[in-house]
């Protein structure tokens, strides 16, 4: 609806959906922002799989996870078949990006390691996960952050 239209809308009305409408622009902006923090969790959990030759998908864990948020998501009364095409879109780009981490060239430092050489990062990501193709977009659950 452009500002055009809506000058024969009572004010009370235009106040209200301009402040529903800044309120939904709030949560997009957070929306990205947990996204870019997901990405950089699940950026090392690549680095980590690609030290150690682990295969970028883990379809295991994609499937637990897929089943957590489908429960979540039941909870907060969003429709779970939404929640899960969500998460495997994530899931595949996740994927994605672990799968191009594995035939980069990577330095110590990229890997997460300290001049002792151990993991600085640690083995488990947020919840307790190690990574996986829940990380990213796509059609296959897959693997494990």
């Amino acid at each position: 609806m452009s500002t055009s239209d809506m000058r024969d809308i009572d004010d009370t009305v235009v106040a209200e959906l301009t402040r529903l409408r800044e309120s939904i622009d709030n949560i997009d902006a957070a929306v990205v922002h947990m996204l870019a923090e997901r990405f950089k969790c699940t950026q090392q959990v690549g680095l980590l799989k690609a030290r150690h030759q682990l295969p970028p998908a883990d379809p295991a864990r994609e499937a637990r996870q897929i089943a957590r948020l489908r429960q979540l998501a039941e909870t907060a009364h969003l429709d779970p078949a939404f929640a899960e095409k969500l998460l495997n879109f994530i899931i595949a780009e996740v994927i994605r990006h672990h799968e191009r981490i594995a035939v980069e060239p990577r330095t110590a430092d990229d890997a997460g390691t300290d001049d002792a050489g151990t993991d600085d990062a640690g083995t488990e990501g947020p919840g307790g996960t190690t990574g996986s193709a829940e990380d990213g977009p796509g059609d296959r659950p897959q693997e494990r952050r």
